[in-house]
């Protein structure tokens, strides 16, 4: 089901123009209009789904396998030092546009485009209190 007031639905679907590099009855990867690095794509789903708690776990189940196939072609034609694989859910973990998207950002030493995030120390205890309230 596509969203009418989604600007990613009317973007993975052919409404906006953009910059396209792949497409397949699932997605739509495109060049990001504000990107981080020269090359940075977003997967888009051309179905609508909010985030990663919304989406059909077999359109999910597509979406790694074509990052990484858009992160290999974007090694070898752009010569990048690395890749970032980012995905955010939620106001608090960055998400902006609320239909699921997968970043793929081409990296290059030095390039400053994503802070590293401070790394935290947490004790046993509370290590374990994590442990003992996500295991599965």
């Amino acid at each position: 089901m596509k969203d009418e007031k989604c600007i990613f639905c009317k973007l993975a679907n052919g409404e906006i123009p953009t910059n396209s590099i792949y497409e397949d009855d699932d997605f739509k990867v495109i060049l990001d209009a504000a990107p981080a690095t020269k090359g940075h794509a977003l997967i888009l789903p051309k179905e609508h789904y909010a985030n990663l708690f919304e989406i059909d776990e077999q359109v999910a189940g597509k979406a790694l396998p074509l990052a990484k196939k858009i992160a290999n072609k974007m090694m070898k034609e752009l010569g990048c030092d690395g890749i970032n694989i980012l995905q955010n859910n939620g106001e608090a973990a960055g998400q902006t546009v609320h239909h699921f998207h997968v970043h793929v950002i081409p990296r290059w030493a030095g390039d400053g485009a994503i802070k590293e995030w401070e790394h935290k120390t947490f004790s046993d205890s509370e290590t374990a209190e994590v442990v003992k309230k996500l295991s599965l």
